[in-house]
């Protein structure tokens, strides 16, 4: 491993031809590709993320009854202290106090390797969140709230991140019935903890293997499944087989009907619909939109329509060049079925651009594209990493890196947790976690945030560094969008802070990274063999964008699906089965067939965390498509829009209305229009992102 950082060095200083802004490695990439130095077994336990007591399981417990003490004593304050800006500042105390145990145990629980750990996180998650359902319905609470909101006097004294903090947290006693008698309040309870238990339910369902005798299945593909005796065990799709038996039979065993499991999504979309209208609102989708960008069910439904009247030639031709593929490679049938999609778009790509992602990898060690991001925030946003060595009992792997971010006025902004590489038991997916927000203490110092990004790279070997494909390396600057988000807000309170805000308005930060990750200006930035120091040629990084296009249209449309049957289910009740919406659904906004005895909605996982706001993941591309194109796409390191894009996007995590941080950086509200418009350019036209506009 240093043999070969040493060498890279060495052919970036004496290379003429490479970029005069990489010269040799700095600390942050020498940190990514070098092995972790080991902790000092000497030094003291400091605890996890160095909170005192989270040296073992049992400090989840200590914490907690910390923070049910403090919770007591800020009640106390919040309803015997007049009404005005103190009352909200106790509330936010209150929100950080459980926030700081909550948070943490959110992320221990899925990420710690020590199962002792994850169960007491567990634990930790579930007694805080009754504390928070006990809370949103204490009446007194919430009176000394009202009477802020309802003292004209008061309210107009109060800045307006304070007020709409306020409002925010009056939202969260509506929407759990505190204005409702002693006997609908009490039923808003029930309902509330019956939905706790139905989402666990069907969570854990959507990732429940089916099983199937093994004599069902052709003897020649019985080797591509888990075999259990006599039985075969199929937990997923495999929808990149080359196989086109291996991907049908997938499609139908895995998502074959389980009829606890369509018991448990009716109870679940009736539970939420009957606490939704029983709190005021038309449905559950009216209940969850509200504060967004898009406000209303109306405005995502339209949004979807129009999308797919404009997509609908285009994903007609994307389907038939799936088609003339699968001819060409003498499939059984000529018909184009929903296992086939995702594999044919790939190799109608691979076809006509030879993309082959181990051709790029080299490019993309972990330490050159860490590198890479530290260069263009620099540059953007005067904001650099700096390796720390965590002290011991700090990280839950002595694989995770600390990073600290620091402003080059401002100083230190806050920590990111790096826990970028594979482990047994570690969740395959690549996430943001918040473990401390950022807000303005009460002694007029800012608490800084601290974060965690979970992704799922290959770890590096003695004589090799991770190498990324290019869609980790995408991977690696989306999530680094959210870290950035949560680390540049400086709101006044941690209700709010970072990623704290509307979920279509979330997003933005993120995909908007995705574009920097694919624009030649940057990537020649970092880019570089790891054993030759060589750059990546730019017609690569061309194929690589043009690629992205071939099938997008299709891509698209099935997320638009997705999104409508969201909001199919979360409307007003169909007096239909779940699967008959689907098939209609399908129909509707997709295109391909449905495949008879199949329940694809029971492996739809996000209709937990996303019920309703599964739109979001569109909307939010198409204003970061708009923010790049009319802000960043002449210059990527463009300083003054840089600092732009703080001050009127990140700076206010959920302080502002989303649409109006929207308006602040494009000088103009969107409209539905405009934004579907969006989402088709990029499909449609050549992007300066494949381009370099600097000769």
């Amino acid at each position: 491993m240093m043999l070969a950082c040493q060498l890279f060095v060495s052919v970036v200083r004496n290379s003429r031809t490479l970029s005069r802004h990489v010269t040799t490695w700095s600390p942050v990439g020498a940190a990514f590709n070098a092995q972790q130095r080991k902790v000092d077994l000497f030094q003291k336990n400091v605890g996890l993320f160095g909170v005192p007591g989270l040296s073992t399981p049992a400090g989840f417990e200590v914490a907690q009854q910390r923070a049910l003490r403090e919770t007591e004593q800020l009640v106390e304050t919040a309803c015997n202290n007049p009404p005005g800006a103190l009352t909200v500042e106790t509330f936010d105390q209150l929100s950080d106090s459980l926030c700081k145990v909550a948070d943490l145990a959110d992320f221990v629980k899925v990420g710690h390797p020590d199962p002792a750990f994850r169960d007491a996180a567990e634990k930790a998650c579930i007694n805080i969140g009754t504390v928070v359902e006990r809370l949103n319905t204490n009446v007194e609470l919430c009176r000394s709230l009202k009477n802020l909101l309802d003292n004209k006097e008061v309210l107009d004294s109060l800045d307006p991140d304070t007020r709409r903090v306020a409002e925010l947290f009056m939202f969260d006693f509506e929407i759990s019935g505190i204005h409702l008698d002693e006997s609908k309040r009490g039923k808003a309870v029930s309902l509330n903890v019956n939905l706790l238990d139905l989402n666990n339910e069907f969570l854990n369902g959507t990732h429940l293997p089916n099983r199937i005798e093994k004599t069902a299945l052709p003897e020649h593909i019985r080797h591509c499944f888990s075999i259990d005796g006599n039985s075969i065990q199929i937990g997923g799709l495999h929808a990149d087989s080359p196989d086109e038996l291996v991907r049908e039979a997938a499609y139908k065993i895995f998502l074959f009907p389980n009829s606890s499991l369509l018991l448990c999504l009716d109870d679940l979309l009736t539970c939420r619909n009957e606490l939704a209208k029983l709190v005021g609102y038309e449905s559950f989708a009216h209940r969850a939109l509200n504060g967004t960008m898009a406000k209303t069910p109306e405005t995502v439904m339209k949004f979807l329509e129009l999308l797919t009247d404009k997509l609908s030639d285009r994903t007609a031709k994307d389907f038939n060049l799936m088609r003339d593929m699968k001819m060409k490679m003498n499939s059984r049938s000529t018909e184009l079925m929903p296992w086939d999609h995702s594999y044919f778009s790939s190799a109608v790509r691979a076809e006509r651009y030879k993309i082959d992602p181990s051709l790029y990898s080299p490019y993309f060690s972990l330490g050159a594209c860490m590198e890479g991001l530290n260069m263009l925030f620099s540059q953007l946003l005067g904001v650099s990493f700096q390796n720390e060595q965590p002290m011991a009992g700090e990280v839950w792997s002595e694989e995770v890196r600390k990073l600290a971010v620091v402003h080059e006025t401002e100083g230190l902004l806050g920590y990111i947790y790096c826990d970028f590489f594979r482990r047994p038991d570690k969740p395959h997916q690549d996430c943001h976690f918040t473990i401390q927000g950022g807000r303005l203490k009460e002694d007029g110092k800012y608490q800084h945030p601290v974060v965690v990004l979970m992704l799922s790279l290959p770890p590096p070997t003695r004589s090799t560094p991770t190498l990324l494909n290019p869609g980790m390396m995408e991977n690696l600057f989306h999530e680094m969008g959210h870290a950035m988000h949560s680390m540049l807000g400086r709101t006044r309170y941690q209700h709010v802070t970072g990623t704290r805000c509307s979920t279509d308005f979330a997003e933005v930060p993120s995909i908007l990274m995705e574009f920097f990750a694919t624009d030649y200006r940057v990537v020649n930035q970092f880019a570089r063999h790891y054993q030759t120091g060589q750059p990546l040629p730019k017609s690569m990084v061309s194929r690589l964008c043009e690629s992205k296009r071939i099938c997008g249209a299709a891509d698209t449309q099935l997320q638009v699906f997705y999104a409508a049957l969201d909001q199919v289910y979360h409307g007003k009740p169909q007096n239909r089965s779940t699967t008959d919406i689907l098939k209609k659904m399908q129909e509707k906004f997709y295109g391909l067939p449905y495949v008879p005895n199949t329940a694809w909605q029971l492996r739809f996982s996000h209709l937990i965390g996303y019920g309703a706001k599964y739109y979001s993941y569109l909307m939010s591309r198409a204003i970061a498509s708009m923010v790049w194109r009319q802000c960043f796409q002449k210059d990527p390191f463009n300083r003054d829009m840089g600092e732009r894009y703080r001050r009127e996007m990140l700076a206010h995590g959920g302080s502002k209305e989303p649409m109006l941080m929207v308006q602040g950086m494009l000088q103009s509200s969107p409209t539905i229009e405009e934004l579907v418009d969006a989402l088709v350019a990029d499909l449609d036209t050549d992007s300066v992102t494949c381009r370099d506009d600097s000769s």
